[in-house]
Parts: C-alpha cells; sequence; structure tokens
C-alpha cells in the first residue's frame, strides 16, 4: 500500500470521528473540573465539613439510609468525595402487585458525620435543573446521553482514534530517508505567521505530534471504557493481567438475602483487609466503599491503600476485598497496582483519563487537552475543504481548458 491509501484512510477516519470527538474533547474539558462545578451547580449534595469530628462508619450510614427510603434496600454506601457519600439502593417488590416500587430518584447522598439526607436526583435528567448538568455532560461524554448504542459508538470512535493515532504519526515522517532529521524539524513547528492554511496545517499536526502519547492514552482509555471486550483481549495478550469480572463470575450465586448484615460484613472486612495488608505488605488507611452484590452473593469492602494510585477524592482506585454474602470467606483480594502488570497499567489508564493524579497542573492540562481534541479535529475537516476546493478549481480549469481545445 502507498502513501496515499493511508492519507486517504486518515482523512477519512478523522471526517467519521470529527462530530464524536469534538463532543469528546469539549465535554472532557468540564469534566477534568467536574468534582468542583458539581459543588458549584449542585452545592446542597455536599455536607459541610465538622473538622475534627470522625465521619460514621459506613455499616451505620447504610443503616441510616435505609431507614429514609422505606421502599428500596441499600445495596451499598461509597464515598464520592470527601464531604459527600453516595448511597445505592435497590427498589423493594410491592406485595399486592408484584412489582417493584418506584422509587423516584436513581442516586441518593447522604452526610458522612450524620447520615442525614443531602439529596437525590434521577442522573442526568435536566428536567431536574441545574442540579443535573454535570451527570448529563458526563452522560453526554460516555454515551452522547443515548444509552448502550451511544456507548457502542463512542467505544467504536475510540478504537479508530487509537489506530489513527499510529497512521497519523507515520505520516509525518518524511517520504525520503535522507536528512531525516531536518526534514522531519518543520512537522514539529508552527509558522505563526503563514497562511491561514498553513496555520490550520501546522496546528494539527504539530499539536498531533508533541501530545502523541497523551491522545493515544485518552483514545486507548476511553476504549477501555466503552468496549471491554476488545480492550481486556488486548491487554491480556500483552500483559499479565486478571479481568476485573473474574471475581465476580467466580463461584458466583444468587444470595438476595445474605446471612452477613451490614455491621457483620464491616467488622469481617475490616478483619481481612488487615490480614491482607500483613500478607501483601501494604498500608491500609480510609474505608471506602462497603457494597453487596446479589448477583454474587458476595460483599465488596474497598480502602485506601498504599498502593492506590488516584489521588485526589476516594471516587475508584482503592485496594478492595470480595467475601461470601454467607460466610464472610475471602473469595478475592485487588489491589490497583503491584500484582499483574496489566491491572497496573488499567489502574494509570483511569487516573491519566480522570485527571486523578499529579495534581492541580494536570488537571488544568486535561482541561486544555479536551480543548485541543476538538481543535484537532475542527482544523482537519478546514485542511479537507481546502484540499477539495483546490481540487474542484483545479477540476474545472482542466474541463474548461480541454473544451477550449475540442472547440478550436
Amino acid at each position: 500500500m502507498n502513501r496515499h491509501f493511508w492519507v486517504l484512510l486518515h482523512r477519512y477516519a478523522g471526517l467519521a470521528m470529527t462530530v464524536f470527538l469534538i463532543i469528546v474533547g469539549l465535554t472532557g474539558s468540564l469534566l477534568a473540573f467536574n468534582s468542583e462545578l458539581e459543588r458549584v451547580f449542585a452545592s446542597q449534595l455536599f455536607a459541610a465539613t465538622q473538622p475534627g469530628v470522625d465521619p460514621l462508619d459506613l455499616a451505620t450510614l447504610a443503616e441510616r439510609a435505609e431507614a429514609l427510603v422505606p421502599k428500596a434496600r441499600v445495596i451499598g454506601v461509597t464515598y464520592a468525595e470527601s464531604d459527600q457519600v453516595y448511597v445505592y439502593f435497590e427498589a423493594r417488590k410491592n406485595p399486592a402487585t408484584g412489582e417493584s416500587y418506584d422509587i423516584g430518584f436513581t442516586e441518593f447522598f447522604v452526610d458522612p458525620w450524620t447520615g442525614k439526607e443531602l439529596g437525590r436526583r434521577i442522573r442526568a435528567d435536566l428536567s431536574q435543573g441545574i442540579i443535573n448538568l454535570m451527570p448529563f455532560i458526563y452522560e453526554l461524554h460516555w454515551t452522547l446521553a443515548i444509552g448502550s448504542i451511544g456507548q457502542w459508538t463512542m467505544g467504536i470512535t475510540a478504537l479508530v482514534w487509537t489506530l489513527d493515532c499510529f497512521n497519523g504519526f507515520y505520516l509525518t515522517l518524511p517520504i525520503s530517508l535522507t536528512n531525516f532529521w531536518r526534514r522531519w524539524k518543520p512537522a514539529w513547528s508552527i509558522k505563526h505567521r503563514a497562511s491561514a492554511y498553513r496555520l490550520n496545517f501546522d496546528l494539527h499536526r504539530a499539536s498531533g505530534l508533541w501530545l502523541l502519547p497523551l491522545l493515544f492514552i485518552f483514545a486507548w482509555s476511553s476504549v477501555m471504557m466503552n468496549i471491554r471486550p476488545i480492550y481486556e483481549w488486548v491487554t491480556e495478550a500483552v500483559f499479565e493481567y486478571r479481568s476485573p469480572m473474574a471475581a465476580f463470575i467466580s463461584d458466583a450465586h444468587q444470595n438476595d438475602a445474605p446471612h452477613l448484615d451490614w455491621r457483620a460484613a464491616q467488622a469481617i472486612g475490616e478483619r481481612l483487609i488487615a490480614e491482607q495488608s500483613l500478607k501483601h505488605n501494604f498500608t491500609a488507611g480510609q474505608q471506602l466503599s462497603l457494597m453487596y452484590w446479589p448477583a454474587s452473593g458476595a460483599y465488596l469492602y474497598e480502602v485506601r491503600g498504599s498502593r492506590d494510585v488516584f489521588e485526589r477524592a476516594p471516587k475508584g482506585g482503592g485496594t478492595e476485598i470480595m467475601f461470601d454474602g454467607d460466610t464472610g470467606t475471602l473469595r478475592e483480594f485487588t489491589q490497583p497496582t503491584g500484582d499483574h502488570t496489566g491491572n497496573t497499567v488499567e489502574s494509570w489508564l483511569y487516573a491519566l483519563h480522570m485527571a486523578r493524579v499529579f495534581g492541580r497542573p494536570y488537571q488544568i492540562f486535561v482541561c486544555f487537552l479536551g480543548l485541543i481534541v476538538a481543535m484537532l479535529s475542527i482544523t482537519g475537516v478546514y485542511i479537507w475543504l481546502k484540499k477539495r476546493n483546490a481540487r474542484r478549481v483545479s477540476e474545472e480549469k482542466h474541463a474548461r481548458l480541454v473544451e477550449e481545445e475540442v472547440s478550436a
């Protein structure tokens, strides 16, 4: 295949992705500051900090939350932020109809220090007002706000984007190897005083080159989040890797009424984590989450661990154990780094994509990177339009010359 084929592939792949990458880029810029913007638009969902006062334990929070919603049962509590606990509910059955109650919300938040309700909402439902602005932007970023079809669409876009990173890099390379570095050097620079076309071309090419490693990371991590089967197949082929779903599938059995209640489960979780910290030589810190999965008949208990990757807020990236909901028998212990190379890479992909490492500077950088992704798509369309118009003019000129020769 000659270079022209790869040029065409890059061109039409870029055109096919344009709208999706603009959406991803612009929404991603906002989501780099998702927590901060949530505090602006949904401030009522965050508790007043109580310095010097220990928050309630997870079991107590689960018990108090369940008392607030009698038509549902709690299946999990987790720290979404240091001053906000998210409660997962499952609607109970109406004994008169056999149908699940309509509890009227999908998200429920409580105060970590008192267990009092902070608020509830139907996630991403803009009819409820600005309280759902950031969840809507998140859904738009992830699924185009149209559910599974959108998720697969964005996943396929991410896969094409990942592959196109390699093709785009190849197309910046000089055709001849003679004086390679001298010929390649212009691809890394932007001529500020050039024509509009040349400026757009340089912005497209140079920005793509300088930022290629991070563009690839964001493209591939998008595949990871949207189309797991492809991501896991590639990861298993390259690294030592254990799928997070393996623990749920292994020894899974439906159990809607475990023998262990929240308090007993928390006690067992604390004991098992302490045992694993000695065995695997890590330090366990703040408790982050206690969940029950009826389909697996198991509890998940998550804590902050010394090998965690995430720096800001306990939103994922924690050290966790899974144990049987009846017997308390340990089923699985996982930590973000140190066990399997592929899982360590995956933890870093999450952290980098969600701007949860390297402090505020990286968070700001991710915000600008989203704008650059949108810019790369826009400049790509501009370059295509200019070249198409130039070809049209050339074809029309050639047609006139032929017509003049025939007439003569």
